[in-house]
């Protein structure tokens, strides 16, 4: 199964702000799409970096509050690690998990088309191995 299996289910709507918009705006959005990060791209849709609850976190408690006011641009993470539609699940679960991140955005060029979650993952993994167990029991059934 590929990254398009899991965007077909979740759909491919995507939260973005644009590198002028401030940390206080990174925030706003992610409380309100109830969402854990955020990528950042120009006005072509090309990622330019990503800001998750973790970076949030972090840079209120080594700098304070006033960090809000920053652009995305000055806090945000640049060398975003991003897959295609056309990837395998399994490879991008191993990269989530040896790197340690939660989101990865989904490219196709340079265009940024979607972004999933370890959660997403993690569902679809769940779901296809229930898919498996389901047809096994119906072949021994009708052995």
């Amino acid at each position: 199964m590929t990254i398009s299996s899991i965007l077909q289910g979740k759909g491919k709507d995507i939260v973005t702000l644009t590198p002028e918009a401030t940390l206080g705006d990174a925030v706003k959005s992610l409380a309100q799409h109830r969402i854990g990060a955020i990528v950042v791209v120009d006005r072509r849709m090309a990622v330019e970096g990503i800001v998750s609850e973790r970076d949030v976190v972090r840079l209120i408690n080594e700098r304070g509050t006033a960090v809000l006011a920053t652009p995305v641009s000055e806090v945000m993470t640049r060398a975003v690690v991003t897959c295609t539609p056309d990837e395998i699940i399994p490879a991008i679960m191993e990269r989530m998990t040896r790197g340690r991140f939660r989101h990865v955005p989904v490219v196709d060029g340079d265009r940024l088309v979607g972004i999933i979650s370890i959660g997403d993952v993690v569902k679809h993994r769940v779901e296809e191995m229930e898919r498996e167990s389901a047809a096994l029991r119906d072949y021994i059934m009708t052995a």
